[in-house]
């Protein structure tokens, strides 16, 4: 597993494995098989309702809880008492510390949420903080705004929606590109196109495993989801090959065929007003 040292010094698997969408049951044992199969860094967030599983998961695993790159994220509606939220996602996940915890999304008062972030830090309850799904301008403010700059972003990406500007703006800063959609949504088409037809064929990996290792080797974080034991351990195949210049070249050409996820800002504040009883998960 190849590592990408954040801008504080701390060191994050360039690879873990996604929690969305998981039954507590299921994000368990994928936790479980995920760890058990060398992976070391596991996301989550409080709006998953699966972070008591994923702690379990930690725990069962016999994993040493220092070697696990742990990350979870704040729900917008916990913004404006974040210093409690962080108590209770920690308590919830049965650790003392997370190793990133991020933004969920850029609504509500998250300069408020972010000093919290920081309080957090600085009293050793989190290593590291991040952003999701924030565009620039509002990345901006958060860093205009912060004692501790984020070290991590983390929007959709993938071969299609390459992010260029939003790399070429955060470079300065040291700052992380964390994909989600790495695969482009499970679109097929993204699967077939012909460079990875190609280039699976020629190091004999799958076009996903390529989609995969182009990613680590722009630098982006991964955090493909999974249930399935043999799925998991594919996705983690791509750290004994290596993409040439002239072929990343080619999947450049891709970019700008296709985004998947453009919320309004209406859409964000009504995906928000969805609350959850985070101590009802199982």
């Amino acid at each position: 597993m190849e590592t990408i040292k954040l801008n504080n010094g701390i060191e994050m698997p360039a690879e873990g494995l996604g929690t969305f969408l998981m039954e507590p049951d299921d994000a368990q044992a994928a936790v479980e098989s995920a760890l058990e199969q060398g992976y070391r860094h596991i996301d989550t967030a409080n709006y998953y309702m699966n972070e008591k599983a994923v702690g379990r998961g930690m725990r069962a695993s016999g994993v040493p809880r220092e070697e696990i790159f742990l990350s979870t994220k704040l729900w917008p509606t916990e913004y404006d008492d974040a210093d409690a939220a962080i108590d209770a996602t920690l308590a919830r996940l049965g650790t003392d510390y997370v190793d990133m915890l991020i933004l969920h999304q850029p609504i509500c008062d998250y300069i408020a949420a972010w000093k919290s972030m920081e309080r957090a830090y600085q009293a050793g309850k989190v290593r590291s903080l991040g952003l999701s799904n924030f565009p620039q301008e509002k990345i901006q403010e958060v860093i205009d705004a912060a004692e501790i700059k984020p070290q991590l972003v983390t929007v959709e990406c993938h071969p299609y929606f390459q992010e260029r500007e939003l790399r070429e703006y955060l470079a300065p800063y040291g700052i992380v590109i964390e994909a989600w959609y790495p695969l482009g949504h499970g679109d097929k088409g993204l699967l077939e196109e012909s460079v990875f037809q190609e280039l699976a064929k020629k190091y004999g990996k799958t076009p996903a495993q390529v989609i995969l290792r182009w990613h680590v080797q722009m630098g982006n974080s991964i955090i493909p989801g999974s249930t399935n034991p043999a799925h998991i351990a594919d996705n983690a195949d791509i750290f004994d090959f290596e993409l040439t210049d002239e072929e990343m070249g080619r999947i450049a050409e891709l970019d700008g065929t296709k985004r998947y996820y453009q919320p309004s800002q209406e859409k964000l504040e009504a995906y928000a007003a969805m609350t959850a009883d985070y101590d009802a998960q199982k």
